[in-house]
């Protein structure tokens, strides 16, 4: 039930939402201020005509005599109906009269009248010794005034009770043209508010709409992002979401498609040799011993360059998931070594880990792959019985990995391709995957890659890869080392070390 609302709140379109937001508590005000403008507007006419109530009454108390005093006084009224004529508004209201003395008794006008039995408000906007009240003579709805009037004369004094009585037809009817003047206006403000905002969401809208169809008409691999300076401020966050979002989604898109198209240009190479080679082992052409050694050396680079390549794929799907955890890289560093020791014993060669514990936020699997492609090329290009070390340290909110070999170092042609995939160092020294992961794993985590010759006076006497990560500077909790700069961690690996 909850969600089927939703969607048809969801369904009404811009327009729909602003009549409704707008009319729906105008319509209310208009609905309460009616009611309350009525009511005004009746208690004005009342307030109106009871003047002439009051008119009548004093004038039919003028024509008053009276013979005695108090308790013998004898009231005597002789009073043309033609005396209330002058106030009679037309023909659709009737005026009636009654006069009783200070017992109550009749003494002229009209006997079926009630008697009053009210009490005089303690104030009130006459003067005189009035009240009005609402009440019925002879079937009909009446307004009555009832006055209080003192009678006086050569021959008596006493206190007489006027009560004038007006049929409601011309009150109520001068009510009602009020009311409706006033709906009338009311109604056609509202049908201009109408006006309004279904020309005003138009004109807003135009561009939306306008977006919309080319969008419509945009070719389902177009990527590229929507200019629409002419939207309302309010959709500018809209947009700039959508840019961001297919911006990723066409770097997505750029990335499949280098990766189809590497795989393709790159696989094709190893499986026609390995071909060539199976070939040239059926007709005999090598020794079998040689021909499946070759094959084997072929398969081998096939195996490296494939699963480079999948690996270059899961760090871009790592990064999207942004699944990064709060991580000790110097155990990672440890690990990889340690994983990596039967290459550099087979080399014999001087390593060497200085470290101190440096937490930062990534994925495993991301820390593993970037330390294990720029170790294993640092052993790769060290000379056996050479020199390699690692050093992990701290450098104010940065955790900075050194990796030093006692290589030939870099080329100065390849030094601007060596990021570039499938650019090594040396022609048949590997894929030239191994950087380009490198450097993708650290874009991904907010890091900084640089390769560095090492020269002294004799020249280029190794290289220097250095990482750079932003330290996280909460620990997590259950944490054994703080990662303390003076808490240092060295290794020093001889070749035996491995060996035993």
């Amino acid at each position: 039930m909850r969600t089927s609302q939703v969607k048809a709140t969801a369904a009404l379109s811009l327009r729909k939402h602003l009549l409704v937001g707008i009319l729906v508590p105008v319509l209310l005000f208009v609905v309460i201020d009616t009611v309350s403008l009525y009511r005004q507007a009746l208690a004005a006419v009342n307030v109106a005509y009871d003047r002439t109530l009051l008119a009548s009454a004093k004038a039919i108390g003028e024509l008053l005599d009276v013979e005695g005093y108090d308790t013998q006084a004898r009231l005597s009224a002789q009073i043309p109906y033609t005396a209330l004529e002058a106030f009679e508004a037309d023909n659709r209201s009737r005026m009636a009269y009654r006069v009783s003395d200070v017992h109550g008794n009749w003494v002229d006008g009209a006997q079926d009248l009630s008697i009053w039995t009210g009490q005089l408000p303690n104030q009130g906007p006459y003067a005189a010794l009035v009240d009005f009240y609402d009440d019925q003579f002879r079937g009909d709805a009446v307004r009555v005034a009832v006055l209080l009037q003192p009678v006086a004369s050569a021959r008596g004094r006493t206190m007489a009770t006027v009560q004038v009585a007006e049929t409601l037809e011309l009150r109520r009817t001068l009510a009602r043209q009020i009311l409706f003047d006033t709906l009338q206006r009311q109604a056609i403000l509202i049908s201009v508010i109408t006006a309004v905002v279904l020309v005003v969401v138009q004109r807003v809208t135009r561009p939306v709409r306008r977006l919309s169809e080319q969008m419509d008409q945009r070719a389902e691999d177009d990527l590229i992002p929507i200019e629409a300076h002419d939207l309302p401020r309010e959709l500018q966050p809209l947009t700039d979401a959508t840019n961001r979002v297919m911006h990723r989604l066409q770097h997505l898109l750029n990335n499949q498609k280098r990766f189809v198209r590497d795989a393709a240009h790159q696989l094709r190479t190893p499986l026609a040799v390995l071909k060539v080679q199976v070939q040239s082992a059926l007709r005999g052409d090598l020794p079998a011993h040689e021909a499946l050694s070759e094959m084997e050396t072929t398969v081998d680079r096939a195996t490296v360059l494939a699963n480079q390549m999948l690996s270059l794929a899961k760090v871009e799907q790592l990064r999207l998931q942004q699944d990064f955890r709060p991580t000790n890289w110097m155990d990672i560093i440890r690990c990889v070594a340690l994983d990596l020791s039967p290459l550099i014993a087979e080399k014999e060669i001087d390593f060497e880990i200085l470290a101190v514990p440096g937490w930062v936020r990534g994925h495993d699997w991301m820390l593993r792959e970037l330390v294990r492609n720029l170790l294993h090329n640092a052993i790769r290009h060290t000379p056996t019985r050479g020199h390699l070390d690692i050093r992990l340290n701290l450098e104010g909110s940065v955790v900075v990995l050194t990796i030093r070999d006692s290589g030939p170092g870099l080329d100065e042609g390849m030094r601007m391709h060596l990021f570039e995939p499938f650019s090594a160092g040396k022609a048949h020294a590997g894929t030239g995957l191994g950087l380009t992961i490198s450097r993708e794993i650290v874009v991904a985590l907010s890091g900084t890659i640089q390769l560095t010759n090492l020269t002294d006076a004799t020249g280029v006497i190794g290289l220097e890869s250095t990482v750079r990560l932003p330290l996280i500077a909460m620990q997590p909790l259950g944490a054994k080392q703080a990662a303390d700069p003076t808490n240092l961690s060295r290794v020093t690996v001889q070749p035996n070390d491995f060996l035993n």
